[in-house]
């Protein structure tokens, strides 16, 4: 196994993501990569990148904790349409520098449609996408804030500590009107 691998499992690990390794024999959306039940199934010898296990860990992150264990399979057909793909493309290159795991492992040159320069260079240069979301689920500062994008505060989403982070932000924003 090599070095990146090791780096993301034992990161995925840490932060709740299961995986475990199994022989897959059926055409999957990732080669060698499968999400079975909100856990990582792979098939290390059918991996074209570490950086694609990175990405499926992404879904899994931004996925509601109570709806995480029902993913299985393809990602679209649990309502991860543009929003979530850009979000958990966000989420993985967060943790590709987190890692320091170098940029082209992640946007390797056989994913991603051809796209692979251009998401290094917008990512890069702090042009990427996806952040807003992870934003709004308290998961992150904005780029512009010193310790912001990429930067995370929080690597799964929480919807019920995003919820009493908004109920702040309320209860504060009615003291200064009062103020």
């Amino acid at each position: 196994m090599n070095t990146e691998i090791e780096k993301i499992l034992a990161f995925v690990t840490h932060i709740g993501i299961k995986h475990r390794y199994e022989t897959l024999n059926e055409k999957t959306f990732l080669p060698g990569i499968k999400v079975a039940q909100g856990t990582l199934l792979l098939d290390l010898e059918k991996c074209l990148s570490p950086g694609d296990i990175l990405h499926e860990a992404g879904h899994i992150a931004v996925t509601p904790e109570t709806n995480r264990t029902c993913l299985t399979g393809d990602m679209k057909n649990h309502d991860h349409q543009a929003a979530e793909e850009m979000t958990a493309i966000a989420w993985s290159w967060a943790a590709a520098c987190y890692l320091n795991i170098a940029p082209d492992v992640l946007f390797h040159q056989h994913g991603y449609k051809g796209s692979s320069a251009s998401l290094i260079t917008a990512f890069s240069n702090n042009t990427g996408f996806g952040y807003p979301l992870l934003y709004s689920w308290f998961m992150c500062e904005q780029p512009d804030h010193p310790n912001g994008y990429p930067n995370m505060l929080r690597w799964l989403r929480d919807d019920a500590y995003t919820q009493a982070q908004l109920k702040k932000i309320t209860i504060n924003t009615i003291r200064n009107i009062r103020a």
